[in-house]
């Protein structure tokens, strides 16, 4: 090695690196805050104005897009052709280039950036420099990542350059970093952000044209949902979740967890609430003055299926309600915040995995979601997020509620949301009282919670219905009649909604309409 181009945003470990260079024996060429803090730090650099002979143009946007500078990465070492016209243009090889590049993407995550701040910190140099040593890289070596300096300078240390795999490795992941930085900047300008929210007001357009992920691998993971798929998470998982104690997270675990997160945040601003899930499905969720009272209502809902499952509150853990949920096997807890008394208690159990909330779900500009379908097809859609609100639902029978059904009916709303499609909840004001998910019929999903509800010991007498979606007969509402529901909350819609609400009539059911369904899949 012979010649290395540094040009950085990012300057972490940049100086310890560039003196391993140094030392190597290798010219260190530069430009503008990199090249001054390199000398700073009493390191010999080359400004690359010097070694091409021509300034810096356009306020700096013209600076590394010479031909001496990608002609030196390019050529082929030892191709004679190659070699001559290096030769006649006076090119002499540069052997790596260590570039990151502007920060595109947290410049357009920052509210109120405007265009031309966006626009300005679109990198075009550093892209092409990238591009040209991952191209070459038979012979340069490319690194992206001040994550890999330490192994890249391992190598020079000890052989005096790289070998070809590091390389190879290297090009490919410098290739994945300009695809995903020209992703970020083509939602952008297409109207859609990364987040997947619309910059501009034109709705001829919202979807754009082409769907790219862009995602650091998180972390492997020892499996998928079985022990014979492998697995791995991708993404900002770490930000919004910080795992405080216990195994290792599986695949099954993050989706359980995360299907906690967003359930509780229904209930984020909320008294204290807690809820058990298994299966991503809401197995019991309370309500009360301190969280152990929470647990005994979640609990009493169901408690068979809690046992290895998931537990997410929207406060702090306390010490009161960790001795009572410690009584049980579980996976994961996930809360706001664990106490010191809490920590105590749990920690005893070396399996648990205690998950901290660090930032809440919906503090993240992701408001779309995305999922495989096989045939190498992805189904793209807005998240369901909205809470319907008392005053935006229809009372369509004769009696209105009462302040209890009310209440008991937009609690179990929100439970209802996050059940997996056909989804039926009897409920109370603060607690759950049956749920029956996933059936393949309406009436089978009601029948499942009444049993549910009969297993525990929980009466029905005065409890509120909540449906995902419309009863399609009678025959589902007048079943939950029979069971003791007084009140009932579906989104409407139905060729026979008629026939249903004359069913609850005749029962003196008060019953609501949201128009608004939440089928989960």
């Amino acid at each position: 090695m012979k010649r290395a181009i540094l040009s950085v945003f990012d300057k972490t470990g940049l100086v310890p690196f560039a003196k391993i260079l140094q030392q190597a024996g290798i010219e260190l060429l530069s430009t503008g805050g990199t090249a001054r803090a390199l000398r700073e730090s009493g390191i010999p650099v080359i400004e690359l104005t010097e070694f091409t002979g021509w300034p810096e143009m356009l306020d700096g946007r013209v600076k590394t897009l010479h031909p001496k500078v990608h002609g030196g990465l390019l050529y082929l070492r030892g191709n004679p052709e190659h070699e001559a016209a290096a030769q006649r243009h006076g090119i002499v090889p540069i052997d790596m280039v260590v570039v990151n590049l502007y920060p595109f993407e947290a410049t357009v995550a920052r509210p109120g950036t405007t265009l031309a701040e966006a626009i300005e910190n679109i990198d075009i140099g550093g892209p092409s420099m990238i591009r040209s040593a991952s191209k070459n890289h038979e012979h340069v070596t490319v690194v992206t990542d001040p994550a890999d300096y330490a192994v890249v300078a391992d190598e020079i240390l000890a052989t005096g350059t790289t070998s070809l795999a590091l390389r190879r490795r290297l090009a490919a992941k410098a290739f994945a970093r300009t695809s995903a930085y020209d992703a970020a900047i083509s939602k952008y300008l297409s109207g859609v952000c990364a987040a997947g929210e619309t910059q501009t007001a034109d709705e001829s357009h919202p979807w754009p044209p082409k769907l790219v992920v862009e995602a650091d691998l998180a972390q492997p993971l020892r499996y998928g949902e079985n022990p014979h798929q492998s697995a791995a998470l991708y993404g900002r998982f770490k930000d919004y979740y910080r795992q405080l104690k216990g195994k290792e997270l599986s695949y099954n675990n993050i989706l359980d967890l995360t299907a906690a997160a967003a359930l509780l945040e229904e209930f984020a601003d909320d008294r204290p609430t807690l809820a058990i899930l298994k299966h991503t499905n809401p197995c019991g969720v309370g309500q009360g003055e301190t969280l152990a009272e929470a647990w005994e209502k979640a609990f009493a809902t169901d408690r068979q299926a809690p046992f290895g499952g998931i537990i997410g509150v929207n406060r702090p853990l306390d010490g009161e309600c960790a001795k009572l949920i410690a009584d049980i096997f579980s996976e994961v807890i996930v809360a706001p915040a664990f106490t010191p008394e809490a920590l105590a208690i749990l920690e005893r159990k070396k399996n648990l995995r205690l998950v901290e909330v660090r930032r809440r779900p919906t503090s993240s500009p992701q408001h779309w979601e995305i999922r495989s379908v096989g045939a190498e097809s992805f189904l793209w859609q807005q998240s369901d997020r909205h809470t319907v609100r008392r005053e935006e639902v229809r009372v369509v029978t004769k009696r209105q509620p009462t302040e209890q059904e009310w209440q008991a009916m937009l609690f179990g709303w929100r439970v209802v949301k996050h059940v997996k499609s056909n989804a039926i909840v009897y409920a109370q004001v603060d607690r759950t009282l049956g749920i029956g998910a996933g059936q393949m019929s309406r009436i089978d999903a009601s029948r499942i919670a009444v049993r549910k509800a009969d297993e525990a010991g929980l009466s029905l007498a005065g409890s509120a219905v909540c449906s995902d979606a419309f009863f399609p007969f009678p025959d589902g509402l007048l079943a939950a009649a029979d069971a003791g529901a007084t009140a009932a909350i579906q989104p409407g819609g139905s060729v026979r909604d008629n026939e249903v609400i004359a069913a609850a009539n005749d029962r003196g059911m008060a019953m609501v309409f949201t128009g608004e369904r939440h089928f989960r899949h």
